[in-house]
């Protein structure tokens, strides 16, 4: 073991796939200097932002240790704070979304709170403390904010008489004409991993990763209209931009090669929940043929589930990201 390695491994809050990644772009002493930002606790801006969301991402995983992408969503305060180490969520889960069956008293899971009309983002990973019929308690493990890039300006609302009718529900293995129209069109995804760690691994003495063992990680994707390459009804592949080196999703899935990807219909309420195996492209004609993609992912489809009409909101016509402007397009 290498020098910087060690001092990864003592110092840093980050598992080991994620360091192996930073390494590998030649990140890992400077990423480690900023253990400080991943806190055990959300500091007060946080816990506001979350309090005045209308949804939150959320990312589970299923006995079969299959991660899964997933939306929940209710009035502004339906997400609560009562001290800087919990929240409380106060939502049923929608109907066909596989939390339904993940959501239990100490699973793991991971947060995100996004605005897409200010670009604001935090996330929280922690344990379900509390199961009640009103909703859940979340524990913190892990929060840390993140930039505000490739994110496309939107604001929701609610749309009345919402989910008045059980929502027709479509169950594949494979990508139908429906759900490739939904991806060819999408500018956004969201993307949950998870890690599996020992404890030789992670030192019990890094910031924040006393509980790292175990984790979810739920994440925000976004690029022009089409940046989800349809290579046939199995198979996507997705540049992977530049980011705040934290190698959360990618060490994530080093580790353990498999996510849930979930894609909105901003117009119509469709959700698309994808359940997928995952492979790295690190470089080559591939990588070099997009221009602005540090690696490529390329997600094979194991199980595809689409909602209509699933989400009672809708959204106002997106101002795409700034940052998107030099990236390139299939």
């Amino acid at each position: 073991m290498s020098r910087p390695e060690m001092m990864a491994a003592e110092d840093s809050a980050f598992h080991s796939g994620e360091r192996a990644v930073q390494q590998r772009v030649g990140v890992l002493e400077k990423m480690a200097s900023r253990s400080h930002v991943i806190r055990s606790f959300m500091p007060d801006q946080h816990r506001e932002f979350f309090q005045q969301l209308p949804f939150l991402i959320v990312g589970s995983i299923d006995g079969q240790q299959q991660p899964w992408a997933s939306i929940v969503i209710g009035a502004p305060g339906f997400v609560t704070s009562p001290d800087p180490e919990h929240l409380e969520i106060d939502a049923q889960v929608l109907p066909a979304d596989p939390l339904q069956l993940n959501l239990a008293d100490n699973a793991t899971i991971g947060l995100l709170g996004i605005e897409p009309h200010t670009r604001r983002r935090n996330r929280m990973n922690g344990k379900v403390e509390k199961l009640n019929p009103a909703g859940w308690t979340v524990k913190v493990d892990q929060s840390f904010g993140n930039c505000p890039k490739y994110i496309q300006a939107r604001r929701p609302g609610f749309i009345e008489n919402a989910n008045a009718t059980a929502p027709a529900v479509h169950r594949t293995q494979q990508l139908d004409a429906a759900m490739q129209a939904l991806i060819a069109a999408a500018d956004t995804f969201f993307i949950a991993t998870a890690y599996s760690g020992n404890s030789v691994d992670e030192p019990a003495t890094a910031p924040g990763s006393a509980d790292r063992q175990h984790g979810v990680d739920v994440s925000h994707r976004g690029g022009k209209p089409g940046f989800v390459r349809i290579d046939d009804a199995m198979t996507l592949t997705v540049p992977d931009f530049v980011g705040n080196f934290f190698f959360n999703t990618i060490g994530n899935l080093v580790k353990h090669p498999r996510a849930g990807l979930l894609f909105i219909d901003f117009i119509r309420g469709d959700l698309l929940y994808l359940a997928v195996t995952a492979e790295l492209i690190w470089d080559g004609p591939e990588v070099a043929a997009f221009k602005g993609a540090e690696r490529l992912l390329r997600f094979h489809v194991e199980q595809a589930i689409r909602v209509e009409a699933s989400l009672p909101l809708r959204w106002s016509e997106a101002e795409p990201s700034p940052a998107l402007a030099p990236m390139g397009s299939w």
